[in-house]
């Protein structure tokens, strides 16, 4: 981004002005926006028994199709116990598929079953329209900002993650 905001140019300086107050405004607009972009999803998680653990996986399998149960395990940056309490709820319950790797029978690749796209497509579209809505309603500008905002929130490690994920097309 190097003709982003942070990039050092005048854009950048000029945003040094914030005062705490706003800054603890746009902290709590972020709290209340993501209360409202995982309500949806919340609702109909709940009405199987999962909660946000649950929706992470089967996002990141979904766009990352046939990961590795490792490679999951660095994009959620959670402990291995966790992850394989949640993978095995979504294997149980025919969500997903795990399969032997063929070059290196330790691993173990993850697929979204029918059931499981389906569920991945109905989360994806409560969430798609409400940020479609709000980008919409924001603009073009606003979203190249708000896209420059997270990605400078990011720790360097998970940023450089998210721009590989993003070149890729996932």
């Amino acid at each position: 981004m190097a003709d982003g905001p942070t990039s050092g140019g005048q854009r950048g300086e000029t945003l040094l002005y914030l005062t705490d107050e706003q800054l603890r405004k746009g902290i709590e607009a972020m709290f209340f926006a993501y209360k409202g972009f995982t309500s949806d999803p919340d609702r109909i998680l709940e009405s199987r028994g999962y909660g946000r653990a649950h929706h992470r996986a089967i996002h990141f399998i979904h766009r990352s199709h046939g990961t590795t149960v490792n490679n999951l395990l660095a994009i959620l940056g959670v402990t291995k116990q966790s992850l394989n309490r949640v993978l095995r709820t979504l294997i149980e319950d025919g969500l997903v598929e795990s399969r032997v790797g063929t070059r290196d029978k330790r691993e173990r690749h993850l697929y979204l079953t029918a059931e499981g796209a389906l569920l991945e497509r109905e989360l994806s579209d409560v969430q798609q329209a409400r940020m479609r809505d709000a980008f919409r309603s924001a603009g073009p500008a606003a979203v190249a900002g708000f896209r420059t905002v997270l990605e400078e929130m990011m720790d360097p490690e998970m940023r450089r993650r998210y721009q590989r994920l993003s070149e890729n097309g996932l």
